[in-house]
């Protein structure tokens, strides 16, 4: 059975984002709010909380997880970035959009295109889950909390909590956060991709 937290949109409570993090530290998947509906999270090196994540969405060994990070400097960590990609990613984060980015070597095999070294990256504005990164130290894996055969992102966390407290270890309850997902766009190549619109402007790509 799930634990299910009721963590305040503006004001994240310290001590549930304390305990959340604990949570993931333990090995947990959680569900938690992002600025383009819920998603799924677990830490970076775990894998069978990572196999947890596709059990539950249904997912092959080509999916790609998102890195969700807290700003700019976890960026560079686990992504190869030139001055100007730099600049393009300055300019759109915080905010709704997963960036296509070549890998570094720091990204574990597994999180990785099985064909290209490349990663999914983001930095969501949205506090609590600024809040958890902040504890965290390090990005969450991520999925959209997608269930098989829907199209649109699950919204409502006590509909979430009804079907999947036996499936992961905590629920944030972090009030509405959206439901359309992320805008992705392609920055491996010199001119910038749109690959899918969705939260995200992309007037500025």
């Amino acid at each position: 059975m799930s634990q299910f937290f009721q963590i305040h949109q503006d004001n994240p409570q310290s001590r549930l984002v304390r305990q959340a993090v604990e949570i993931i530290h333990n090995g947990g998947v959680i569900v938690y709010p992002t600025d383009s509906g819920y998603a799924l999270g677990c830490a970076i090196g775990d894998k069978s909380a990572a196999d947890r994540i596709k059990s539950i969405r249904r997912l092959d060994d080509k999916h790609n997880f998102t890195l969700v990070c807290r700003d700019l400097s976890d960026i560079s960590t686990y992504a190869k970035v030139d001055n100007s990609t730099y600049r393009l990613l300055k300019n759109h984060t915080p905010g709704a959009y997963t960036f296509i980015l070549p890998a570094t070597s720091e990204v574990p095999r597994r999180l990785l295109h099985p064909k290209r070294r490349q990663i999914g990256i983001r930095v969501p504005d949205n506090r609590i889950a600024q809040a958890l990164l902040e504890e965290l130290g390090e990005p969450l894996m991520s999925s959209t909390l997608i269930m098989p055969g829907e199209e649109m992102p699950m919204t409502d966390p006590y509909e979430i909590r009804q079907m999947l407290e036996h499936a992961v270890d905590l629920i944030i309850d972090g009030g509405f956060c959206g439901m359309e997902p992320t805008s992705v766009v392609d920055l491996t190549d010199d001119t910038p991709v749109v690959l899918r619109e969705g939260a995200g402007d992309i007037s500025g790509f």
